[in-house]
């Protein structure tokens, strides 16, 4: 444990929201209506990834000639038709450790994949907008995790050293990012399982945002 810490820096699906098992059960629907097989396996390989590296994965599993951009936007119409407005559930522990963040006075980022206008939007909300600092989107960075140049954008907006921040991710690609950016990641796992990698580049497992808070609680003891 290293106590000294000024940010914490989010990602947002799966971690903010539970929204990754969602967007699965939109693919399926697409999956099922177009006979895609293998669907599940396929969206967790891409999750913590922009559009453009989830569409070169779902081109490479199902063929050049796989219309991704088309059956993309039909499962995003879905999700939205379904999780607009507030709808989108958050995981538990959101708002008590964003307000614990800000009440201890540590800076608060979002580092996600997801586009910008998405991403506002479903924070906006769910009414937690104002708790970030700064948004740091995947259209904003030319590589996608799990490169880390979306944390280290996020540590550059909060003007912080990316080893005086923690990140909280649950997919494999978010915490490789944060391991490379220098960070010190905390994983809380969603759809994606623990693997030894993950134990390794993870300073913590944790179940839950209540329990990350806690950890971060007793930082101070």
């Amino acid at each position: 444990m290293v106590k000294d810490y000024k940010a914490v820096v989010f990602d947002m699906d799966g971690v903010i929201f539970d929204s990754e098992v969602k967007v699965v059960e939109c693919w399926k629907v697409i999956a099922d209506k177009y006979h895609i097989p293998d669907i599940e396996t396929t969206c967790i390989d891409c999750m913590g990834q922009n559009q453009a590296m989830a569409k070169e994965k779902f081109l490479a599993k199902y063929g050049e000639d796989f219309p991704y951009v088309e059956y993309k936007k039909e499962m995003s119409d879905l999700f939205h038709s379904r999780y607009d407005n507030g709808r989108l559930p958050m995981k538990p522990g959101v708002v008590e450790i964003l307000k614990y963040l800000k009440a201890q006075g540590k800076l608060i980022a979002l580092a996600s994949s997801t586009r910008r206008e998405v991403v506002t939007r479903e924070l906006r909300d769910a009414g937690v907008l104002n708790y970030f600092d700064a948004v740091i989107c995947g259209d904003m960075v030319s590589k996608s995790k799990p490169e880390p140049d979306i944390f280290i954008k996020a540590c550059e907006e909060l003007g912080v050293k990316t080893n005086e921040a923690y990140a909280i991710e649950d997919s494999h690609n978010g915490i490789k990012a944060a391991s490379r950016g220098g960070l010190r990641p905390i994983m809380v796992p969603d759809l994606m399982p623990v693997n030894q990698e993950m134990k390794e580049l993870s300073l913590d497992i944790l179940d839950s945002l209540l329990e990350v808070k806690t950890y971060l609680e007793n930082l101070s003891h």
